[in-house]
């Protein structure tokens, strides 16, 4: 690992304006996740009033999975030929009107054709977000804005909860919706009055654009298909590295309410505080390990060792969560399983600036894409596999938080395997062979 192969790092750039771009993201990704919540959190309201079975609701939860996963892999292809800016637009514009939408429909089959649009919409938001990064942010500097605009998805999991109850209670459930739905188009007026790409952005400060364009220049090239991206074991690196973790954040999302109810008898109400202090701490990995990761960059670290070390430690660090099934005190749990949510979320940071180190900025929203399917379809298959287990076993929770403490670290062994350098990759070069 080379230190001096590291690309020098303007100490003092002279504008701050890609820190401007980096909070969008974050409220962009808000947004995504309070749109994706407000199902669950209204779910006892609207089974009482639509009158849908248990086996409706999976289907309707499934319906936004699979076309998640679709919706991935469509916007970056979209993103990567459109441009960052259009494909955002189209994305939260298409999300925002399928969130509002909700307040119309009034039967289990009208609410899974709604949330399979809000899943196939949604699918824009982390293909342009991660696009953005590479197009805004130096190498130096990418792990820590993804970790920041990363942590929108626990302020989003925090606000929903605070806020849907309070609309639903005053105004009802399909205001609700509206409301939440309307909250895109408010950050779209800013998104369309603010970003545009670095070198066609008006009064950006020359010293803040010197230090974007910092990292070598990346030649020209044409639009790249998914068939030339999977001949590169970069790829599969991403890909199997995505599909190997998000299915464990999934599983937090979906169970980890009714592990603290079964486990430890919380009821609704006593819900709020354990998960306020589990989202606050994932929050604080999510910047952390992308803080730490740029942070050895600057330190004459290569970008390989730098996020394999953060990639590690987070992998370790989760691993405590296997004990959490047989853990008897409430407050014990709750900081173990926060401490491997802000692992997660300090790897995802490091996991998704890698898809930028390797691949040239015309193809990282289709490899970020194309991960992001890998990852929800995992979702898919590991979500039945958990009912299955704590139907037969009695509630036994113990399988699924082995599974948990141990993926990451496999998922680091994949990765090193496959891409042991994270050497960035040439697309023009004949047979298209990495840059080693």
């Amino acid at each position: 690992m080379n230190r001096a192969a590291v690309p020098a790092v303007a100490s003092a750039p002279g504008g701050h304006f890609r820190w401007t771009v980096c909070a969008l993201l974050f409220f962009a990704t808000t947004i995504n996740y309070v749109d994706r919540q407000i199902l669950g959190l209204l779910a006892p309201v609207l089974q009482k009033d639509i009158g849908w079975s248990e086996l409706e609701y999976g289907f309707i939860v499934t319906a936004f999975q699979a076309a998640y996963a679709l919706g991935l892999a469509l916007f970056g292809w979209l993103v990567d030929r459109r441009g960052t800016k259009r494909g955002y637009t189209l994305s939260i514009i298409s999300w925002s009107l399928a969130a509002a939408g909700h307040a119309l429909v009034r039967t289990p089959f009208g609410f899974g054709a709604a949330r399979a649009a809000l899943g196939l919409a949604e699918g824009g938001n982390f293909p342009a977000a991660i696009k953005a990064v590479a197009e805004w942010f130096p190498r130096s500097e990418r792990a820590l804005a993804t970790g920041l605009f990363n942590s929108g998805s626990n302020f989003g999991a925090v606000f929903a909860p605070a806020v849907v109850p309070w609309l639903t209670v005053t105004f009802g459930w399909p205001a609700a919706f509206v409301a939440t739905g309307a909250l895109g188009f408010v950050w779209l007026f800013f998104w369309l009055l603010l970003y545009e790409r670095p070198d066609r952005k008006v009064g950006l400060d020359p010293g803040e654009l010197a230090h974007i364009h910092s990292d070598p220049p990346e030649p020209a090239g044409a639009k790249v298909p998914w068939r030339t991206l999977f001949r590169f074991r970069q790829t599969w690196a991403f890909v199997l590295g995505k599909f190997l973790t998000d299915p464990i954040w999934w599983f937090y999302l979906y169970w980890l309410p009714k592990f603290l109810n079964t486990k430890h008898g919380l009821t609704i109400a006593g819900l709020g505080p354990p998960l306020i202090v589990i989202y606050a701490m994932t929050s604080v990995g999510s910047i952390g390990g992308g803080w730490i990761s740029s942070r050895l960059i600057r330190r004459g670290f290569s970008a390989n060792r730098a996020r394999k070390a953060v990639m590690l430690g987070c992998a370790v660090l989760v691993t405590p969560i296997v004990t959490v099934s047989r853990t008897a005190d409430l407050w014990t749990a709750v900081l173990i399983i926060g401490l491997a949510g802000a692992a997660h979320q300090g790897w995802s940071a490091n996991i998704f600036t890698t898809a930028s180190d390797m691949f040239p900025k015309r193809a990282v929203g289709s490899v970020v894409g194309l991960g992001g399917t890998a990852g929800a379809a995992g979702g898919l298959l590991f979500a039945p596999f958990i009912g299955y287990v704590l139907e037969h076993t009695g509630n036994n929770y113990l399988i699924p938080f082995l599974i948990s403490g141990s993926a990451y670290l496999v998922a680091f062994a994949v990765i090193q395997a496959l891409a042991p350098r994270l050497a960035p990759v040439s697309l023009d070069e004949p047979g298209a062979r990495a840059i080693q």
